[in-house]
């Protein structure tokens, strides 16, 4: 079974070499889900979830723009497989042409598969199995304070 996610902040973790890490931090079935970012797809991603107004699109913007340029919708993300420490996720799309709906799936890195969903506004999906693999409980996550993204985040650890 699949669950909608939210996007709950981005905190920072300690990885296996003892450095912090940035992660995106997803909340589905009363549960969290850490993903190991890098810093750029961290600030992508929070850029994303501020709305901020750039002069110029960023690389995100820049795709969501396209893409709908191009008569086509992103209409939501999936977090689908874990292996051997890496999550894996899909973007699914379509494009009307005369009036027909043509589905697409893309291969995606799961940072920036959330980067555009909090940039269009779509669902992300996580599966049951996801969850029993990687899932914490909020105690084990501190954002600060019930934090949200666009609080500073703070440590847990991994």
């Amino acid at each position: 079974m699949d669950h909608t996610a939210e996007v709950e902040g981005i905190a920072v973790g300690i990885g296996p070499d003892g450095a912090n890490v940035p992660a995106v931090v997803l909340s589905a079935r009363g549960e969290y889900l850490p993903i190991f970012v890098t810093g750029d797809q961290a600030q992508a991603i929070q850029l994303g979830l501020s709305g901020e107004p750039f002069e110029r699109p960023l690389t995100h913007d820049l795709l969501v723009e396209m893409v709908t340029e191009f008569g086509g919708a992103i209409d939501g993300v999936r977090i689908d497989d874990l292996a051997d420490n890496t999550f894996y996720a899909k973007i699914d799309a379509e494009r009307y042409e005369s009036g027909q709906a043509r589905q697409f799936v893309f291969d995606a890195r799961p940072s920036d598969a959330v980067a555009l969903a909090v940039r269009v506004d779509c669902p992300i999906e996580v599966s049951d199995e996801i969850l029993d693999s990687a899932g914490r409980p909020p105690s084990a996550v501190d954002l600060g304070g019930g934090g949200r993204a666009d609080e500073e985040p703070d440590e847990w650890d991994v």
